[in-house]
C-alpha cells in the first residue's frame, strides 16, 4: 500500500533532478505560453504532450523489428520498450481524463492555449522533436523524458500542496474511479504525480543511469536490462 501523502512530501523535499539546458528552455517556454503558477489547464497541456515520445519511441521499435527480427537480443530490448512505452502513454492518457472531469466538475473552461492552432501547433512541434530524438539518440531520449517527469512529478506535488480544499473534494466521477480508488481529489493529483516518478525511474534505467531512480515503498518492479542493442 502506498501513503500517497508520505510521497508527496518526499517530493517536494527532492531537489529538481539537475536539468540539461535543452529541458530548462523547453520548461522556460513552457511557462511562457502557460505561466508559472499550475493551474488544471496547465496539467492538461503537459499530459497532452507527455504520451508522445512514447508514441515515437514505439514507432522507433517497430522498425527495427521488422528489419532486424533474427537478431534476438536487439528483439527482446525493442519488445520491452514497446510494452513499457504502451503502459505509459495509456496512463498518460489516464491522467488527461481524469484532469478534464475535474474541469468538467468545476465548470472550468479550458485556457487559450488549449484551443485550435495554438494547442495543435505544439503538440505538433513535440512530435517532430520526439522523433528525431529517438531517430538520432534514443538514450538521450529517454534522459529527456526522464527530466520532463521529474518535472512533471514536481508540478503535481506542488499542485496538491498550493490547493488544500483538494483534500476534502470527494471523488464522484466513475470514470475517475476507473483510473483508481480515491476518496479525494487530493489524493487522485498525489497518485498522477507518482505515476510521474515511475515513468521517470523506467526512463533512467533505459537511458544507463539507474543511479538516479528514485525508490519508495510500494513501487512496481524496474526493467531489468541485458546488455542489448536500444
Amino acid at each position: 500500500m502506498v501513503d500517497l501523502k508520505k510521497e508527496q512530501k518526499a517530493t517536494l523535499a527532492r531537489d529538481h533532478y539537475k536539468y540539461s539546458f535543452a529541458s530548462k528552455f523547453f520548461f522556460f517556454m513552457m511557462d511562457m505560453v502557460t505561466g508559472r503558477k499550475t493551474t488544471p489547464s496547465k496539467a492538461k497541456l503537459l499530459e497532452s504532450l507527455a504520451s508522445i515520445p512514447y508514441r515515437a519511441w514505439e514507432t522507433r521499435q517497430y522498425k527495427r523489428l521488422t528489419c532486424k527480427y533474427k537478431n534476438e537480443k536487439l528483439v527482446g530490448s525493442a519488445q520491452d520498450i514497446v510494452h513499457w512505452g504502451r503502459e505509459a502513454q495509456d496512463n498518460e492518457y489516464w491522467h488527461l481524463l481524469v484532469i478534464n472531469e475535474k474541469m468538467k466538475e468545476d465548470n472550468m473552461k479550458d485556457a487559450w492555449y488549449l484551443c485550435g492552432f495554438v494547442r495543435c501547433f505544439m503538440v505538433g512541434t513535440w512530435a517532430v522533436m520526439s522523433r528525431m530524438m529517438a531517430f538520432f539518440n534514443i538514450k538521450r531520449a529517454f534522459l529527456f523524458n526522464a527530466e520532463f517527469e521529474d518535472h512533471a512529478e514536481h508540478i503535481y506535488a506542488q499542485f496538491v500542496e498550493d490547493n488544500p480544499e483538494l483534500d476534502s473534494q470527494p471523488v464522484k466521477s466513475e470514470l475517475v474511479r476507473q483510473y483508481g480508488d480515491f476518496d479525494n481529489w487530493g489524493d487522485v493529483f498525489r497518485r498522477i504525480g507518482l505515476d510521474e516518478r515511475d515513468h521517470m525511474n523506467n526512463s533512467f534505467v533505459y537511458c544507463g543511469k539507474p543511479g538516479n531512480v528514485v525508490k519508495y515503498e510500494g513501487m512496481p518492479e524496474l526493467p531489468q536490462l541485458e546488455e542489448k542493442g536500444k
